[in-house]
């Protein structure tokens, strides 16, 4: 079997200058010459094995690093973007889309962040809902995708802040003790209220009220939310800084973001977390009762350990409605999720609001071959009354079949045998799947074949991908 060649500048190169080391002192390092150093940083020369080893011997880097993050999720964001019907010309192939994500990484997000607002502008006068009237608006880019951008290529994980929120919860006092004695030092008191807001702090009274409704773990994560805007605002500012963002909504929706970081690091500080996850063998509810966390905060947790050097098995997470919309999602895995529309309906996801209270577990192959192991339950939200309206949503949890030894949930599963595995997709409009039952629209990269004679269980044939 040939060895796949890697080629890996500009992770070479953002790890370098993550060190504040010159080219001439980073080759010095690492045993190699400067000419040969600048080849692999410009990708015209693959990165040696002997490169990865003086990487992890001198710098303690995770050499993972090298072969995962940005690159990966640009990939799949590229292929889907390019699949649109606007583009008229055949989508370029897997290994261009992948020279551009590691070679131009700067083109390809401007190439989203366009295709983006093009989706949005048409979007907007499709619907004929503001459209006339704000056209200074029509080609912005929304606030609420370009905050969602900016944690994806993060990888989820805000090192800073995860570590500023790890060193919060090392007192010795429970992390609920912690935070009420730091608002008490602050002169704030805490008050319960049935007003219908969740949080609501009043810096002239100076004071946090939490709803009665809520639960135990909301109302901690909540504290924890207002305990980040107190006393960590610099440390959130500088990280907005960094991120650029091009609208004070984005920065506003992003610092919101941030301090829902810090609450679910502090909730679930990073190495007690990881150290617990892999006790419990991912159990989500022992870590839930222990931590005094609900089921959703545990596996949104747990899908943001990558930390370098120090990571956890790689999980993908994501939330969705009883109409099938994406409202979270994540992935440190290969599977990335639609950009556009909602996910794939064999998911074991959506069948969750069929069984609450259960856990469905799920072997699922995608076309591209890579077999996963899921995990779904729904998270309703009751509203605290008979009256209320209750909130409804299903999560998915899962990682790709080789971490599935490590999840008590996947004991007794045959994880050998490939008639076990279901096909998923990402999104019709992407699927390369010529034969889905289940399939909504025709897939934007293949032929159709309409034969007026003959009716499947689609009214249309799909030709097979080439190769």
């Amino acid at each position: 079997m040939a060895i796949q060649k890697l080629y890996a500048g500009a992770k070479l190169r953002e790890i370098r200058t993550r060190l504040e080391l010159t080219q001439k002192e980073f080759a010095a390092r690492m045993g190699v010459s400067l000419p040969y150093l600048n080849q692999m940083e410009n990708n015209n020369r693959p990165v040696s094995t002997a490169v990865v080893l003086a990487l992890a011997r001198e710098f303690g880097t995770d050499v993972t690093e090298l072969s995962t993050g940005d690159s990966e999720r640009m990939v799949s964001d590229l292929r889907e973007a390019l699949a649109d019907p606007v583009f008229p010309t055949p989508p370029p192939t897997a290994a261009d889309l992948r020279l551009v994500a590691s070679n131009a990484p700067g083109v390809a997000r401007a190439l989203l962040a366009l295709h983006r607002a093009y989706r949005e502008a048409h979007e907007r006068l499709a619907s004929l809902d503001e459209a006339l009237g704000r056209d200074d608006q029509v080609l912005s880019a929304s606030p609420w995708e370009e905050v969602r951008d900016f944690f994806h290529y993060c990888d989820n994980y805000i090192d800073a802040v995860d570590r500023a929120a790890e060193h919060f919860a090392q007192g010795p006092d429970s992390i609920e003790s912690q935070a009420a004695k730091l608002l008490e030092r602050r002169g704030i008191s805490l008050q319960l209220s049935d007003d219908g807001l969740l949080r609501r702090y009043d810096p002239q009274r100076q004071t946090l009220t939490l709803s009665t409704k809520a639960s135990a773990a909301t109302r901690r994560f909540q504290t924890l939310h207002q305990v980040a805007l107190l006393t960590q605002n610099d440390l959130l500012e500088a990280t907005l800084d960094l991120a650029r963002f091009r609208s004070d909504d984005a920065r506003a929706i992003a610092k919101i973001g941030l301090a829902n970081y810090f609450a679910g690091a502090a909730l679930l500080p990073y190495r007690p977390f990881l150290a617990a996850a892999q006790e419990t063998r991912h159990d989500l509810e022992v870590l839930s009762d222990r931590f005094g966390a609900s089921i959703e905060q545990v596996a949104h947790r747990l899908s943001t350990l990558q930390r370098p050097g120090f990571k956890g098995v790689p999980f993908f997470f994501v939330r969705v409605d009883q109409a099938g919309t994406i409202t979270k999602r994540h992935s440190a895995t290969r599977l990335q999720f639609a950009r556009y529309g909602g996910a794939c309906p064999l998911w074991n996801v959506h069948q969750a609001f069929e069984t609450p209270g259960r856990f469905l577990r799920q072997l699922a192959e995608t076309p591209d071959g890579v077999r996963y192991f899921c995990l779904a339950r729904d998270v309703s939200k009751q509203g605290g009354s008979f009256r209320a309206p209750v909130r409804r949503y299903a999560i998915g949890l899962g990682c790709e079949i080789r971490h599935a030894g490590a999840l008590t949930y996947a004991d007794d599963m045959d994880l050998t045998n490939p008639q076990a595995f279901e096909p998923i997709g990402i999104s019709c409009r992407i699927c390369a799947r010529p034969d889905c039952h289940q399939r909504s629209v025709p897939p934007l990269e293949q032929g159709l074949r309409i034969d007026f004679d003959r009716r499947g269980v689609l009214p249309y044939g799909i030709d097979h991908p080439p190769g």
